[in-house]
Order: C-alpha cells, then structure tokens, then sequence
C-alpha cells in the first residue's frame, strides 16, 4: 500500500506496484536539479496515494495515481479549472476578453507543472540530458506565445512580451525575492557566490548590444529603406551570435563548471526528501509533457488572438499587456516560488532566486529572442531585434541596476526594495505609453 511516507523512502508506484529506487537515482536527483525546479518545489503538494493503491485494475489504478501526481500534485491545481472554461468560451463565442483573461489564468498551472514534469523525466535521464531539457523547457510557454503571435503576423507582440519577460525576471522576481529575505534576516546580510551572476550580466550585455545596435542604426541613418534593410541584416546576424553565445553558455552550465549552477539544499531542519524521487515513470511523464504543451499551444492562440480586444475592454494598451500582464501571469509560479523559498528561508536563497531570475532572462535574452527572430526569417517576415527606444532604454537601465545590485557578492532588503521599486516606474511607463497603431505587419 503506497503511502506518503512509503513515497518519502523512495517508491514509486508504477503499474500498480510499489518500486524500489536504486541509490543511482537518488544520487542523480539530490544533485541534478536546476534552481528553477527547485523554486517551483515549493509550490507542489504531497499526494497520499492509500486510496488510490486499493483500485483492483492495474491501468485505473495508475491513472488515477498520474492525475493525482500531476493534476492535484499542485497548489495551483484550482486554476485548471480555467483551461476547459477558456475552451467553452472560445467555441460559444463568448466574449473575446473573458477567453483571454481565462486562457492566461490557465497558463499559470501549466507552466508550473512543466517544470515538474521536466523533473520527473531527468530523474531517469540522468542529470546532464535532465538539465538540458530544463533548459529547453524552462522558458517554453513564452516561446509558444511568440510564435503564434509570429504566425498572426503581430511581430510588436512578440517584442513586447519576450522584453516583458526579461524585465518581470531581473526586476520583479529577484526584486521581490530579495525583499522578502531581507526582511526575513532583517539583522544579517545574506551573502552569495557572485560567479554565476557575473556569466550572467555578461550574456545579458552582449544580448543588451545586439539590441541597441539596431535601434543605433535606425537613428543614424537619413534613408529609410536602407535602415530597415541595414537594421535586418544586422539582426540576423547578430542572432546567430547570440545562439551561439547560448550553446557555450550551456557548455559552460552544464559540463565545465557545473557546480556554480547547481542548487544544493542545506542540511539543518530539512527533511522533506518527496522531491527527491520520481513519482511517475518516465514514459507517463513524457505523455503528460506532450499533451500540457499542446494545451498551452491551444491557449497562447487564444491569448495572441483575442489581446486586441482585451486591450479595447479594460483600457489598457496592447504594449502594457504585453510587456506588464503576459509575463507576470505567464510566470507566476516561479515567481510565487522564489517568494516562497524566501519567507521558508530552508534553502540557499540567493542560489535558487539567482538561478531562477538571472537564468530565465539570460535564456529569454540570447535564446528565445533570437530563436523566434530566425523563425521569423523563416517564414518570410522581417522581424529584427530593435525593440524601440522605450524598450530599449527600460532594458539597458535593467541590466544595469540588476548588475550594480550583485557586483559585492551580498544581498540586503534594500536592494530587493529598489530593484521592485524601478521595476512598478518601468511599468507606470507603459501604461502612460500610447503605442502607434498599425506597426503590427499584417497579411496583405
């Protein structure tokens, strides 16, 4: 009979029957686990399977065990409610501002439980393939949204969010973290390795570069059709660069210097090992992956497709929704967990909100910006990585505060204060900013 505490000495309930963990796995999963995961931990739920081990067929049973794990495995698992309420609104063509706020709530579950899933399946991968699939994964959901956004030919959507997303992770997320451990150490100064936030701000500025080159050329340049085209050229170009920034980025964070990256629990007073097993096997977890990336698919469609008229019914801007709205929603569980971790105080904080902050924006800046510029390329449509002056400056004065924040190596709730503080002027900007209507490139 499976149990939580049978769970906590490593089974796993697998068609039907309890399985015994080898130390192998143990061992890859106390050490292969990136600081995101470790952050949206924090957020899941035990699952006491007794009921679930009495079901007499073996198929039932383990169903009812997965969607136990992944479906009720969550704090979050009351906004899926939202997904099929989104799908109902969407097909009655009811109005077009409840499938967007409804199709948001719902993508603030699946992102959390991706991250879990990606999760379950590295602890049989082994931590290397594990940690390139969080690294893949991670930032899969604004990925997805660009690239419908892409393909409605709303390439100013695609700007906005991706910068949005990067702004809410260096600004909001770390920000809020740093408070809140600040405030929970009020006596002490929290202190950190400053290495992986050093690579960090480093990709973060050659990302900085490759867009404000663009926005150089637009201003220094008196005809308009040889900067669109001089501007282009150098976008893509400088996105090829980019990748390959990322891909020895990913060297560097996964092979060679491995352990200024990985997120180590402390020993004291810390005894919930149920994250340290897998609680589904491999080929659950890779179907239930599957399947929560088509739901998104389906709901970023909704959200590119009715932001519009979201926009028109609540009065705010298509820029301020995206760079403001999209990304806090979006990633709302990382955020919720990195705010979690740092009220509990049980982990190395600075590791897990450094991990989680810097990382996603490191991967959203030099990965995903230039990877949904080339799909762009690909499909015919000239998306370049100039993101405005606005865009432009609210970025660089990002980057900038973010890295005088971590240059000494320690932490403070001061800093935590300033970094929320710059982050709510950057979007009182937005929403006081009247975009230029019919910038978005449509179909002819």
């Amino acid at each position: 009979m499976a149990s939580t505490g049978d769970l906590s000495s490593a089974l796993l309930l697998e068609n039907g029957t309890l399985k015994s963990l080898s130390r192998e796995h143990r061992k890859h999963s106390k050490h292969g686990r990136s600081a995101h995961n470790m952050s949206t931990s924090s957020l899941r739920k035990k699952s006491d399977l007794t009921l679930v081990s009495k079901v007499r067929f073996g198929m039932l049973r383990n169903l009812l065990g997965n969607v136990q794990q992944v479906i009720l495995g969550t704090k979050l698992a009351i906004l899926f409610v939202a997904i099929p309420l989104a799908i109902i609104a969407h097909a009655r063509n009811y109005g077009r501002p409840w499938v967007f706020g409804l199709s948001l709530l719902g993508l603030t579950p699946l992102a959390e439980r991706v991250s879990f899933l990606t999760e379950q399946i590295a602890f049989y991968t082994g931590p290397t393939v594990g940690g390139l699939l969080n690294a893949t994964c991670g930032n899969a959901t604004e990925l997805i949204i660009a690239i419908f956004a892409l393909v409605q030919r709303k390439v100013d959507v695609v700007k906005y969010s991706l910068l949005g997303s990067i702004l809410s992770n260096l600004l909001l997320v770390l920000g809020t973290s740093l408070l809140c451990c600040g405030v929970a150490n009020i006596r002490k100064e929290q202190n950190f390795d400053r290495r992986q936030a050093d690579v960090n701000s480093i990709l973060l500025l050659l990302g900085l570069l490759c867009h404000a080159l663009p926005l150089l050329f637009r201003y220094s340049e008196s005809s308009e059709s040889s900067t669109s085209n001089a501007t282009l050229l150098l976008s893509r170009v400088s996105c090829i660069f980019m990748i390959i920034a990322y891909f020895g980025y990913l060297i560097f964070q996964l092979w060679t210097h491995r352990q200024l990256f990985e997120a180590e629990e402390e020993e004291e007073g810390d005894d919930d090992t149920s994250d340290e097993t897998p609680v589904i096997c491999f080929w659950s977890g890779f179907a239930w992956l599957v399947g929560m990336t088509i739901i998104i698919a389906i709901l970023s469609e909704y959200i590119v497709g009715t932001i519009e008229d979201a926009s028109k019914s609540w009065g705010l801007s298509v820029s301020f929704i995206s760079v403001i709205l999209l990304p806090i929603v979006g990633n709302a569980a990382e955020h919720a967990g990195a705010i979690i971790f740092a009220f509990k105080n049980k982990l190395k904080l600075q590791d897990i909100s450094l991990g989680v902050a810097l990382g996603s924006a490191t991967q959203i800046d030099v990965f995903v910006v230039p990877l949904t510029a080339i799909v762009a390329w690909i499909i015919g449509l000239p998306m370049d990585l100039d993101f405005g002056l606005l865009g432009i400056g609210s970025l660089s004065l990002a980057i900038i505060v973010t890295a005088f924040t971590l240059q000494d190596g320690a932490s403070h709730y001061m800093k935590g204060l300033v970094l929320l503080l710059c982050y709510f002027v950057i979007a009182a900007s937005f929403f006081v900013y009247d975009e230029p209507q019919g910038k978005n490139i449509r179909s002819p």
